[in-house]
């Protein structure tokens, strides 16, 4: 793999070294202790995305990377009984534990979740009114990430809204995120993401930056909703 000054395209991003299944493998593994160890940092930026992209009553809505699902059970909270909410998870063990948690939320009549990768999302072209995404976008290697953004295009309708939430390297680079980012380099198995520039990635893939926010949780976090 090329050394980070090498790159013909954002030198200032590092790269993943895990592959698409030793990610697979990974949340499949930490799948019941997930919420244990992310929940209390991670779920107010993703309330913040929600909040962003407002979906409404009626609307059909994509999750990639849903996780266990505490965000599909909110977005088919909002879109209500006439909306439907679908999600595909590269984890298998996720896609179970969500469909727990939409079943116990009782919204599991306008749910449908897949196993699957988001570099070939399974629907037609034009399908959904709005996705969201969040710390998922920071899982994909720097070259495949205009390949998935070109997919979330695809199958949104025109004037659709993708809200994406990613650790960032905007903001303040402190000595939390140079630590963050070596240990991703030095012991990918652990810290399996890396700070990126979503906003700017967005418009790379033809977006209208529709809001635009830096929240901090430990590391910068960039919010951004962009429209096809």
């Amino acid at each position: 793999m090329p050394d980070e000054a090498q790159l013909p395209y954002e030198p200032a991003v590092a790269r993943v070294f895990n592959s698409r299944e030793e990610t697979r493998s990974f949340y499949n593994k930490i799948a019941r202790i997930y919420d244990l160890m992310a929940e209390h940092s991670e779920g107010p930026m993703r309330d913040l995305g929600l909040k962003l992209l407002a979906a409404k009553s009626g609307e059909k809505v994509l999750e990639i990377g849903f996780g266990t699902g505490h965000c599909v059970v909110e977005l088919a909270n909002a879109v209500g009984a006439d909306g439907l909410v679908c999600g595909v998870d590269l984890s298998d063990k996720m896609v179970e534990m969500a469909q727990e948690l939409v079943a116990a939320a009782g919204v599991a009549e306008r749910v449908e979740l897949k196993q699957g990768d988001g570099q070939a999302i399974p629907y037609p072209d034009e399908t959904f009114d709005g996705m969201f995404t969040s710390f998922t976008l920071e899982l994909f290697d720097t070259p495949e990430i205009p390949k998935f953004l070109a997919e979330c295009k695809r199958v949104l309708k025109p004037g659709g809204r993708c809200a994406v939430v990613a650790v960032s390297k905007m903001g303040k680079e402190g000595a939390i995120l140079k630590a963050y980012e070596w240990t991703h380099k030095h012991f990918p198995n652990l810290v399996d993401c890396r700070p990126i520039y979503a906003k700017a990635a967005l418009e790379a893939a033809g977006f209208a930056i529709q809001a635009s926010e830096i929240e901090n949780m430990w590391v910068p976090v960039e919010i951004v909703v962009g429209v096809k």
